[in-house]
């Protein structure tokens, strides 16, 4: 089987650009399959750093095809935008191929995400990041979206988008809120049209293909498994399926080419946006964890949420995704620690239970059981092999291997490329 997968197996932000930066190295082809520019995946690569949000992490590996998929909702003119950032920074971005199944954000869906949020009480808030994610996706859902393949027919795709953008006006009137200029942002989108129409394929057939020839294929989610729509902790999620299934609807392969499935999680865990988080840090530790991890988000610059590792959702994640290989990430993180939470069981309601609950009502409830482990108290930076790891931290790593009924397969101890081996 040629089709390897790799999800997040928390609430995102995992690292999973870096790892698809790190397995590219044997691999033909990644193909992005869900979310949108809502995600953004950081690579450093020697002095230069990169965050991408629509174009796979494949960009960075010469003669890679880099294929954004059916699954996806897209901004063209942000697409646009990265795409001439990256050939301004000397990236060949003739690998690219972007979906003609995908859909399309404009600026209306952007306005509406805006007004959701910012209307919504101060408990029903998701934490959304406001690029229209949701909105498109609900478009695509009640048959009123607008497909990739659009962009190559102009006359259609203006008719369309004015369309659209006078619907939407009419719900802003409606509202009391400022229309859109819809003159000006068909201009917008008709420059990105023009700029992107080379690279719109069919990309089920050529993702199909290239596994026909014997490629090598990577399939890269966005978010994390705790944000996929279905799985997720609902309401406070992502509006697609982030999850490995989410691999063969969003890009269009078959479940029987599915081989490994790469599971990427941190040595603790973060959550961006609103929704219940067991494990979160509210005292010192915590602002030392995000400090330390730089966590502050891609795209929005948002601070992450930060706390302990938690075994019972990510070992629900694990068995979710069918996880074969486990990625941990921002070991180095933990180095200066003279203690280590893992949080291995919930107390819901007096009772003990090792079963996560994705009821948010539920799991807002939830007091994390803690197992304390030694830390190691010097820097795992320039690790480089399993063995010259400090004993506790393999303990610690065994752990949470054991706890998730994973294997580690690779392990990372700093943002650079050469800051990640194989176990």
């Amino acid at each position: 089987m040629s089709v390897e997968v790799l999800v997040g197996t928390q609430w995102g932000d995992e690292g999973k650009g870096k790892l698809i930066d790190v397995l590219t190295r044997d691999i033909d082809m990644v193909v992005r399959f869900q979310g949108g520019n809502n995600a953004g995946h950081t690579v450093e690569i020697g002095k230069e750093k990169y965050v991408l949000h629509l174009v796979p992490s494949g960009i960075f590996r010469p003669g890679i095809a880099c294929v954004i998929g059916n699954g996806l909702v897209v901004d063209p003119v942000s697409l646009m935008e990265e795409m001439q950032e990256l050939a301004g920074r000397g990236l060949d971005i003739s690998v690219i191929e972007l979906s003609s199944k995908s859909q399309l954000i404009f600026q209306y869906h952007k306005e509406m995400d805006t007004i959701r949020e910012t209307q919504c009480p101060g408990d029903k808030k998701i934490g959304t990041t406001k690029r229209g994610i949701g909105p498109a996706y609900a478009d695509k859902a009640g048959r009123i979206g607008i497909r990739g393949s659009e962009l190559t027919n102009p006359p259609g795709l203006e008719k369309l988008f004015r369309e659209q953008a006078a619907a939407y006006n009419k719900l802003f009137r409606e509202a009391g809120v400022r229309e859109l200029n819809i003159d000006a942002e068909w201009l917008r989108v008709k420059a990105a049209a023009e700029y992107l129409a080379p690279f719109v394929k069919d990309t089920v057939l050529s993702v199909n293909r290239a596994i026909k020839a014997g490629k090598r294929i990577l399939c890269e989610g966005a978010q994390g498994m705790w944000l996929d729509i279905d799985h997720g902790t609902y309401p406070y999620v992502t509006s697609s399926n982030t999850t490995a299934g989410g691999a063969c609807t969003g890009a269009g392969i078959a479940p029987r080419h599915i081989g490994t499935v790469w599971g990427v999680m941190k040595a603790y865990t973060t959550r961006v946006g609103e929704g219940p988080f067991p494990t979160e840090l509210f005292d010192q530790t915590g602002e030392e964890l995000r400090q330390a991890g730089g966590e502050f988000g891609a795209t929005t610059g948002r601070p992450r949420r930060c706390g302990w590792f938690d075994a019972v959702a990510s070992a629900y994640s694990c068995m979710v995704n069918g996880v074969s290989k486990l990625a941990v990430t921002k070991l180095d993180v933990l180095d200066e620690l003279s203690e280590i939470k893992i949080c291995t069981t919930y107390e819901i309601d007096g009772k003990t239970t090792a079963d996560m609950t994705v009821s948010a009502h539920v799991l807002a409830k939830a007091k994390p059981v803690y197992e304390t482990m030694p830390g190691w108290e010097c820097s795992t930076a320039e690790v480089r092999k399993w063995d010259d790891l400090p004993e506790n931290a393999r303990k610690y790593l065994k752990r949470m291997a054991e706890l998730v009924d994973s294997e580690i397969a690779i392990i990372s101890v700093g943002p650079k490329r050469e800051q990640t081996f194989s176990v």
